[in-house]
C-alpha cells in the first residue's frame, strides 16, 4: 500500500481504491474458475450433501422439487456456494495482503495465526455440522413425523436448511478467535470472561435457538461446542496475556539497561544535514547508524489528548524563544531593555541552533534507550524550532517511526 522506499509520502488515496479493486476481481476470478470446474458435478454435489437426509427417508419416499426450476437453480445455487467455500483460504489471503502493509510487526504476528485458525475453526464447525448434527437431526425429524404424513422434503428447503446450519456452525466455531480479540483489544479480560460463564451458557442456548431450526437437538449440539469452544477460547486469551506481560518486561528491562548505564562523555552533536538528506541518508538515521537497529514493534503512538498537549507545550515554549529572540533584537537596535541580554541577533540565532544540535544528540541517546516517547516530545520541538536542515533530519526519524514495518 505505502512505497517502503519513500516511507515519507503518502498514497494517494485513488491508489488504494485500485489495489482495492484489483484484489476484489482476483477473488472473483477466483470463484468463477471454481465454479467453472465443480459445475459439471452439481448433481453429484447435491446427492453428497443430501445424502444424511437420504438415509433416513422412509423406504418409497425421496426428495421432490416443487418448482419449475428446481431441478437446475439448486445445484446450481449450491455448486456456487461451494465455489466459495472451496476459495476461502485464498479469499482470506487476498483480503489479509490489503491490510497487513497498514499492520505493524507485533499486530502481523498475531493476526496472521489468527487468520489461519479462524479458516481452520470454520471448516471444523461445517465438518461438525454435516457428520455430527445432521444424521441426529433428521433422524429424529423424521421420526416424529406424525402416521399418515410422507416425508417428501423439497430440494431447495433442504438446500437453505443445510446452509443456514453450515453457517451458523461455523460462525460458532470463531467463538475462540472472538474472545482472544477481546482480549487483545483490551475490551475484556479472561478474570472478567470467567466471571460470566453462566450468562455465557445461557446466551449459547438462546443462540443455538436462534440459529438453528426450532428442534432441541440442534440447538443442544450448537449450543455445546459453543460453550467448549469458549472455554478453550479462555485458555488462549490467558496464555496470550501471560505473553504480552512477557514481552513488556523484556522490553522495560531492555530499555531500561541502556539507561542506568553512566556515559562514558558527552556526545558530539549531528553536523547539521543538507537540504538533499531525505533521499539519500537512511531514514530515522541521525549520525549514520541504520534503522535496522531498532525495534518498531515496541513503539506505541501518542494518542489525540497526548499529541494535543505535546503541541501545546511546544507552542508555549516557542513563544518564550520568540519573546527573547525580540528582546535581543531590540537591545541591538539600541532600544534600552533591561531583561534583555548583550547577545546579537546573530549570536541569538546560533545559540539556537546549538541547543536544537543538542536535542538531536538526545534523540540519538534516547534511540539507543529505546525511549520513543522521549525522541518524539524532542522531534517535534526540533520541527517547531530547528532551521531547514534540522528540521530535515527530524522529519526523516519521524517517518521512520510512524511507518508500519514491511
Amino acid at each position: 500500500m505505502t512505497d517502503p522506499k519513500t516511507p515519507d509520502v503518502e498514497a494517494p488515496f485513488i491508489s488504494h481504491l485500485v489495489e482495492l479493486r484489483d484484489r476484489i476481481l482476483r477473488m472473483v476470478l477466483a470463484i468463477l474458475v471454481v465454479f467453472i470446474g465443480l459445475f459439471p458435478f452439481a448433481n453429484d454435489i447435491y446427492t453428497f450433501i443430501a445424502g444424511p437426509l437420504m438415509a433416513v427417508l422412509p423406504e418409497g419416499t425421496s426428495m421432490i422439487a416443487t418448482q419449475v426450476a428446481s431441478p437446475f437453480l439448486t445445484p446450481f445455487k449450491l455448486t456456487l456456494f461451494a465455489a466459495v467455500f472451496v476459495t476461502m483460504p485464498y479469499l482470506l489471503h487476498q483480503l489479509w495482503a490489503f491490510i497487513a502493509p497498514g499492520l505493524y510487526r507485533h499486530e502481523r504476528r498475531l493476526a496472521l495465526p489468527l487468520l489461519a485458525s479462524s479458516i481452520v475453526l470454520f471448516y471444523a464447525g461445517v465438518a461438525f455440522a454435516y457428520f455430527a448434527v445432521f444424521p441426529l437431526v433428521f433422524a429424529f425429524l423424521t421420526s416424529v413425523a406424525p402416521e399418515g404424513v410422507a416425508v417428501m422434503t423439497d430440494i431447495a428447503a433442504y438446500l437453505d436448511f443445510v446452509l443456514t446450519l453450515f453457517f451458523a456452525f461455523g460462525l460458532a466455531f470463531e467463538i475462540p478467535i472472538a474472545t482472544i480479540l477481546l482480549v487483545w483489544a483490551g475490551m475484556t479480560t479472561p478474570e472478567a470472561l470467567r466471571s460470566k460463564r453462566p450468562y455465557v451458557i445461557v446466551g449459547a442456548f438462546v443462540l443455538g435457538m436462534l440459529l438453528t431450526p426450532p428442534d432441541v437437538i440442534s440447538q443442544t449440539l450448537l449450543a455445546m461446542p459453543m460453550w467448549v469452544l469458549f472455554e478453550l477460547g479462555l485458555v488462549f486469551a490467558t496464555l496470550f496475556v501471560r505473553r504480552r506481560a512477557a514481552d513488556e518486561d523484556e522490553s522495560g528491562a531492555d530499555a531500561e539497561a541502556p539507561a542506568s548505564a553512566p556515559p562514558s562523555g558527552p556526545r558530539p552533536a549531528p553536523a547539521a544535514a543538507p537540504a538533499g538528506a531525505a533521499a539519500s541518508a537512511p531514514v530515522g538515521s541521525v549520525d549514520g547508524d541504520p534503522p535496522e537497529t531498532w525495534d518498531e514493534g515496541r513503539f506505541v503512538p501518542m494518542t489525540e489528548d497526548e499529541m494535543d498537549a505535546e503541541l501545546d507545550r511546544i507552542d508555549a515554549e516557542d513563544e518564550d524563544y520568540e519573546a527573547e529572540f525580540d528582546r535581543r533584537v531590540a537591545a541591538a537596535e539600541g532600544e534600552p531593555d533591561t531583561t534583555a541580554s548583550e547577545s546579537s541577533p546573530a549570536e541569538v540565532l546560533e545559540d539556537r541552533s546549538a541547543r536544537v544540535d543538542a536535542k538531536l544528540a538526545r534523540v540519538q541517546e534516547l534511540r539507543e534507550a529505546l525511549d520513543f516517547d522521549g525522541m518524539r516530545r524532542l522531534l517535534y520541538e526540533v520541527l517547531v524550532e530547528g532551521e531547514e536542515s534540522q528540521v530535515t533530519v527530524a522529519r526523516n526519524i519521524l517517518a521512520q517511526l510512524d511507518e508500519p514495518p514491511g
